[in-house]
C-alpha cells in the first residue's frame, strides 16, 4: 500500500509514531497528561483522554506491534470503505474500547492505559467481515490462521483474561488492556455493519 492509496492510514501511522516517540524522548510527562484514565475522564471531565490515549504507547515494542498491524490491515479497509467511513470505524472502535474499559475501572484512580489497540482491534475485526478466510500469521504460531477463527480466539482469550484478572486487574503481568481489545473489536464489527450493511452478505458468502 502507498500513501496515495490509503492516505488516512499513513497519516494515522505517522501521528502515532511521532506522538509516541516524542513522549519517549522529548516529554515523558505527556504520558501522564494524555493517557486514558477513567477516573480523570468521569470525575475530572478530561474527555480528551479518550482520544489522546490512543496515540501514545507504553514501549517501542508496543508501538511497533500496533503499527505493523495497522499497516497491513488499515489500507485494505480504507480502500473498501473510503477514508471517512474508515475514520469512523477507527475512532469509533477506540471510543468503544474506552467505554468498555471505563465500565471495569471507573472507580480505580490508579488505572491508566495507552495504545491504539482498541482502534486497531476494530480495524482487524472489520477486515474479518470482508475476508474471513484470509490467513493471518503470528510470530508465535507460524501456520496461517483464518481471519474469522483468529477473531473468535481473540475474543475468547480476552474474556478469559478479564475473568482471570478479576478484581486484581492491576496486578503485575495483567497490564494488557483486554477490556479495550474486546470493546474495540465489537465496536469495529458493529460500526462496519452499520456503515456497510453488505458486509454481512459478503461475510456469509465466503462460507
Amino acid at each position: 500500500a502507498t500513501f496515495s492509496v490509503a492516505p488516512v492510514t499513513f497519516i494515522l501511522l505517522i501521528a502515532n509514531v511521532l506522538t509516541s516517540m516524542y513522549a519517549f524522548y522529548g516529554d515523558p510527562t505527556l504520558i501522564d497528561r494524555w493517557s486514558f484514565k477513567p477516573v480523570a475522564v468521569i470525575k475530572g471531565k478530561e474527555y480528551h483522554r479518550i482520544i489522546t490515549g490512543g496515540f501514545l504507547h507504553g514501549s517501542f515494542g508496543h508501538l511497533a506491534f500496533n503499527m505493523i498491524t495497522l499497516f497491513f490491515f488499515g489500507p485494505w479497509i480504507e480502500v473498501y470503505l473510503g477514508p471517512v467511513k474508515f475514520l469512523v470505524v477507527y475512532f469509533g472502535s477506540e471510543i468503544a474500547a474506552h467505554v468498555v474499559t471505563m465500565m471495569f475501572h471507573k472507580d480505580n484512580p490508579s488505572y491508566a492505559a495507552v495504545g491504539a489497540s482498541g482502534a486497531i482491534s476494530g480495524i482487524l475485526f472489520s477486515f474479518c467481515l470482508f475476508e474471513p478466510f484470509q490467513k493471518i500469521y503470528l510470530l508465535i504460531f507460524p501456520v496461517g490462521i483464518p481471519a474469522f477463527l483468529f477473531a473468535i480466539l481473540y475474543v475468547l482469550f480476552s474474556i478469559f483474561a478479564m475473568r482471570q484478572s478479576g478484581s486484581d486487574r492491576m496486578a503485575p503481568g495483567s497490564n494488557i488492556a483486554h477490556e479495550a481489545h474486546l470493546g474495540g473489536a465489537v465496536g469495529g464489527l458493529l460500526l462496519t455493519i452499520l456503515l456497510e450493511p453488505a458486509a454481512i452478505a459478503i461475510f456469509l458468502s465466503n462460507f
